[in-house]
């Protein structure tokens, strides 16, 4: 069973409890898993000498927004349209239903157009791309991507844009996308904000590894040292590359507990470009270097974990 991990002010501690109890459970990782590509090659754009300075940028991968309407999530990358900047989040950031809403050509959503505040910046984004809403319009019947793709852009009012960073904090990167997928026991790495953290920078930065890859590539089942929780929603992760391969979409209790579901970026950003109506999306590479060890960041704090033994 899987759930969402955007998280609603109403079930935080419902949420909170139920991750913990599941904490206990037997690890399982399937013998085996096989990596599988992406079909379509999707956008990523060279480094760009307009961005603010990482260190001091407001606007970047892992502030929070808030949708209306939806919940309080973390986003993932940046992305360009032309001159319009974009900021990455879950698709079901937006969803109007219940938590165990995975299915997105079902689910009930906020429209295009919704406003989502976002951390650091002066004004709220719009919602212009909803994977879900596309999905929803055009009868998708792909069952993987009406499981997996959870995608949704968020652009950025002009008045802010000076005030982006695509590089994700910690890590740096991202360099490029990943269109290979993830073999089992691959390195993963994410930066998680959720306000159930309090503002503890230290558990932000995670380090994980790969077990599955699941809906015919469309998504990867990860675990970390510490699991994403509710409100890490949307959050971007890095390959031991510092490729872009995945956001977090589900917190997992079965088949394998304590894990958590990727959306793979490549599928629902080359989909985006097919079916969505927001012109050319690119990724905004990062301009600080992708690092697998952040300066101040104790080394068994982002050792990947050796995750659950192989076979049954």
């Amino acid at each position: 069973m899987s759930v969402r991990s955007g998280m609603r002010l109403r079930g935080i501690a419902a949420a909170a409890v139920t991750l913990g109890v599941v904490a206990a459970g037997a690890f399982v990782l399937p013998a085996t898993a096989t990596a599988q590509p992406v079909d379509a090659q999707p956008a990523q754009a060279a480094t760009s000498d307009d961005w603010a300075p990482a260190s001091s940028a407001t606007i970047h991968p892992g502030v929070l927004t808030v949708t209306e309407g939806g919940g309080s999530c973390t986003s993932n990358f940046v992305f360009t349209s032309g001159d319009r900047v974009l900021l990455g989040q879950a698709g079901h950031c937006a969803g109007t239903g219940q938590a165990t809403e995975t299915n997105g050509c079902d689910s009930g959503t906020m429209p295009l157009g919704t406003k989502v505040q976002i951390t650091g910046a002066s004004m709220p984004g719009t919602m212009v791309y909803s994977s879900w809403i596309t999905m929803q319009e055009r009868g998708e019947t792909d069952p993987n991507a009406c499981s997996f793709n959870d995608f949704a852009l968020v652009e950025i009012d002009p008045a802010d844009a000076g005030k982006v960073n695509p590089s994700v904090p910690f890590f740096g990167g991202p360099t490029r996308i990943n269109t290979e997928g993830l073999a089992p026991g691959a390195e993963v790495f994410s930066y998680g904000n959720s306000p159930l953290r309090q503002g503890i920078s230290a558990l932000s930065p995670k380090a994980g590894v790969n077990a599955a890859e699941v809906g015919g590539g469309w998504g990867h089942e990860v675990y970390t040292v510490s699991p994403g929780v509710p409100g890490d929603s949307g959050s971007a992760y890095l390959d031991g590359e510092g490729r872009a391969v995945g956001l977090l979409s589900t917190l997992n209790l079965a088949p394998l507990p304590v894990s958590n579901g990727l959306a793979d970026i490549g599928r629902a950003l080359a989909y985006a470009n097919a079916h969505g109506d927001v012109g050319y999306i690119e990724l905004a590479l990062g301009t600080e270097a992708f690092t697998k060890l952040p300066a101040g960041v104790p080394a068994t704090d982002v050792a990947p974990p050796a995750g659950p033994p192989l076979g049954a």
